[in-house]
C-alpha cells in the first residue's frame, strides 16, 4: 500500500505544479542548471586528466631526449676525447662575449649546472690542456676560465664539423621554421622551470 502521508505529499507536490506554472518552471529550471552544472565537472575533470597525461608524455620525452643527447652527442665528439659537458663548456666560452674567460660562477649559471659538478669538469679539462685558471681580477675569492690556444684548437677546427655533421643528422627532418618553433617552446619551458628554480629567466642569453 503506498503511505497516506507520502501520497498527500506527492497529490500537494501535482497539485500545486499543475496549478501554478511558474513553480514548475523554476522546478525544471534548477533541475536543468543542476545537470548543467553536473556535466561540466565532469568536462573539467576529464580536461584536467587528458591535460596531465600529455603532461607526463611531454616531461618523459624531454627526459629520453636528454639522455639521448648525451649519448649519441658524446659519441659525435668522443674521437676528440670530449663529453657533451666538456662540448657545453667550450661552447659557453668560445662565445665573443666571453673572450675574456668567465668565472666559475657565472659559467654554473649560464650552463645551470651546479659549481660542485662544474668543478670537476674544469680540472678535467684543465688536465688535457683545453682550459686555463686564474684569480680572477674583479673578484679575488674566484677564478676566471678561459679557453687555451688547444682549446680553441679543438673547438674551432675539429670539434665544429663534427657538431654540425650531428646537428644535420638529428634534425634532418626539421624545417627552418619547425627548429624555430621547438626554439620557442621549449625556452618557454626552461624559463618557467626557472621561475620555480629561483632563477631569473635569461630569455635569449640561452640563445646565443
Amino acid at each position: 500500500m503506498f503511505p497516506v502521508s507520502s501520497y498527500a505529499a506527492w497529490s500537494s507536490a501535482v497539485y500545486m505544479t499543475s496549478c501554478c506554472p511558474i513553480l514548475l518552471f523554476n522546478r525544471i529550471s534548477a533541475s536543468v542548471r543542476y545537470d548543467k552544472i553536473n556535466f561540466m565537472k565532469k568536462i573539467d575533470q576529464q580536461s584536467i586528466a587528458a591535460r596531465m597525461a600529455l603532461a607526463n608524455r611531454l616531461f618523459f620525452r624531454l627526459y629520453q631526449s636528454a639522455n639521448m643527447l648525451h649519448k649519441t652527442g658524446t659519441r659525435a665528439v668522443e674521437g676528440l676525447g670530449l663529453t657533451t659537458q666538456q662540448w657545453a663548456v667550450l661552447g659557453a666560452l668560445s662565445r665573443p662575449e666571453a673572450e675574456g674567460g668567465m668565472s666559475v660562477g657565472d659559467l654554473a649559471r649560464y650552463l645551470l649546472v651546479s659549481r660542485q659538478s662544474l668543478a670537476g669538469l674544469i680540472s678535467r679539462m684543465e688536465r688535457d690542456g683545453h682550459l686555463s685558471s686564474a684569480p680572477d681580477g674583479r673578484d679575488r675569492r674566484s677564478r676566471r676560465i678561459t679557453m687555451t690556444a688547444s682549446g680553441h684548437d679543438v673547438w674551432n677546427n675539429q670539434a665544429m664539423a663534427k657538431i654540425h655533421g650531428y646537428y644535420d643528422r638529428v634534425l634532418a627532418d626539421f624545417s627552418t621554421s619547425d627548429m624555430t618553433h621547438t626554439l620557442h617552446y621549449l625556452l618557454k619551458l626552461l624559463d618557467n622551470m626557472k621561475q620555480l628554480d629561483g632563477v631569473e629567466p635569461a630569455g635569449d642569453e640561452v640563445l646565443q
